[in-house]
């Protein structure tokens, strides 16, 4: 091998693999480490899916997509669940592959099916690897890899780990987008225009786009003048939540995705949201009034473990989906929205649960890990 060539080698940056699963709880907190481990000059590369591709637009371009066959039980019918044992191992050999030739100096998966291939393939050649789990509990994907990897990163604390697997407390690390407006100025409600976000996450939405508006549109005329709502809701449920907001002559921009969610948060008076991890994430480094509603079907119940940091500290309201109703969410709308003082309190509360340095902690993990030996 020419002198030259190796020489060229040595003086690469050090590459990341980063992997993660199709939703958005895996790919933000992804994409901030790839943010920021890229402002330290390193090369990132990204291992998803198809479905992971779709929230790739607010990486950085320099950041390497690559995308992997997802193999999960959880879809298809018998043949195709039949078949997953051998597409994981086609897809750990493949990337093996491919490590070897690249060879990363670390190896991070967020959890989600399409992070296996690049886990079992850091495991398969000795690479140095860790997982980072961003809700209260283990995903089924991290649970596997939990007594696999090197260090076990956790976004929520406490976090229930398996026996024998102690676990690092860095946080969910946000966006740079996010990280901008760390503590944004709280403008309290009051009789000048308000601001309500409506985030639903990318599962079990529908419910908010079923309870949300008619709630809305209960509160007294008194705040229904000054107020406009921004709903996130899916695509077969926009229509008709335009249509109720437009019919009862509420002020709303609906859309099933918002590319600019830091900044409506930062000017909302109030937040209704799933406690999804990245959600809760962004509502804390922000700052801002919550009425959180978790995700019901969430395995192990996670998000109601997610929730629980901003409720104790009394900077959020929990309605569990049982206890879902047009008048407890009016009611709880209203606790917020007809009482400045607590509504300031609230938002100081949210902010002293936050950790704007996840990703910062994070990325000083990665170097350190970086620097231990490989293990074969």
């Amino acid at each position: 091998m020419p002198a030259g060539w190796v020489m060229a080698e040595q003086a690469k940056p050090p590459l990341l693999v980063i992997a993660a699963g199709g939703t958005g709880g895996h790919m933000f907190p992804a994409q901030a480490l790839a943010e920021l481990m890229l402002r330290r000059g390193w090369r990132v590369k990204l291992s998803t899916d198809a479905r992971g591709a779709r929230y790739t637009g607010g990486f950085p371009h320099s950041v390497e997509i690559e995308q992997v066959a997802s193999a999960t039980f959880a879809r298809g019918g018998l043949l195709a669940k039949l078949a997953v044992p051998f597409r994981v191992a086609m897809g750990v050999l493949s990337t093996a592959v491919r490590m070897y030739r690249d060879r990363p100096a670390v190896v991070v998966g967020f959890g989600g099916y399409p992070s296996i291939p690049a886990l079992g393939a850091a495991v398969l050649l000795g690479l140095p690897r860790m997982i980072h789990e961003q809700n209260g509990v283990l995903g089924r994907v991290n649970q596997i890899f939990s007594k696999r990897v090197d260090i076990v990163a956790c976004g929520t604390w406490p976090t229930v780990l398996p026996d024998g697997v102690e676990g690092v407390h860095v946080g969910n690390p946000v966006r740079m987008s996010v990280h901008d407006r760390a503590g944004a100025s709280y403008i309290p409600p009051g009789h000048y225009p308000m601001s309500i976000l409506v985030i639903g996450g990318s599962q079990g939405a529908r419910i908010l786009s079923d309870v949300v508006p008619p709630a809305i549109a209960g509160l007294p005329m008194e705040a229904l003048r000054h107020l406009r709502v921004a709903h996130q809701a899916r695509d077969e449920d926009g229509e008709r939540v335009a249509t109720y907001y437009a019919e009862h002559g509420i002020n709303a921009e609906v859309l099933p995705f918002f590319h600019d969610i830091p900044a409506r948060m930062s000017e909302a008076q109030l937040v209704i949201s799933r406690s999804g991890a990245s959600s809760v994430a962004d509502i804390s480094v922000i700052g801002r009034p919550s009425i959180l509603i978790p995700f019901a079907a969430a395995a192990s119940d996670h998000q109601t473990a997610n929730a629980r940091g901003l409720v104790d500290a009394g900077a959020a309201i929990r309605i569990p989906e049982a206890r879902l109703t047009v008048e407890s969410l009016s009611e709880a709308i209203l606790a917020v929205l007809d009482n400045p003082d607590g509504a300031v309190q609230m938002a100081g509360a949210a902010l002293s649960e936050g950790r704007p340095d996840a990703a910062t902690d994070l990325a000083n993990i990665v170097q350190e890990l970086a620097l231990q030996e490989p293990k074969v």
